[in-house]
């Protein structure tokens, strides 16, 4: 009886993931194209996608904090990211796709460090410039 249980149990805990995951059209707006400068606030090294938060200065003077996908883990790694290529604290330069919702949310194409000039590959989603 314990067995059948776990195994529900296991099934379910994906079930968010799955949910989460998504198509960069769905999302994202390939006729939106950004770029932010700003200092990461925060990183989450986690599937689906690896998420970036950046605080970006604007011409106001006021800080807006930016969240920006990335590719999975997995890809990044394949692509000689590790989870420690980019640190709170660091300046970058992302090259990015607006969210649909009109929310600060991005699909980074590109993500340059500025303190090395090092531009990471981003394994972006959407197919735009690669």
């Amino acid at each position: 009886m314990r067995r059948p249980m776990l195994i529900c149990l296991v099934g379910f805990c994906g079930i968010p993931a799955a949910l989460a995951h998504h198509s960069f059209s769905a999302e994202f707006d390939a006729n939106q194209p950004i770029t932010l400068m700003g200092s990461v606030t925060s990183l989450e090294w986690r599937n689906p996608h690896v998420w970036f938060y950046v605080d970006v200065k604007g011409d106001d003077g006021n800080v807006t904090n930016w969240g920006l996908e990335l590719a999975s883990p997995n890809l990044l790694l394949r692509n000689g990211w590790t989870a420690q290529s980019m640190q709170v604290g660091d300046v970058v330069k992302v090259e990015a796709y607006r969210a649909k919702n009109g929310k600060n949310l991005a699909n980074a194409h590109g993500v340059t460090l500025t303190t090395s000039g090092k531009t990471l590959f981003t394994g972006s989603s959407s197919g735009v410039g690669l």
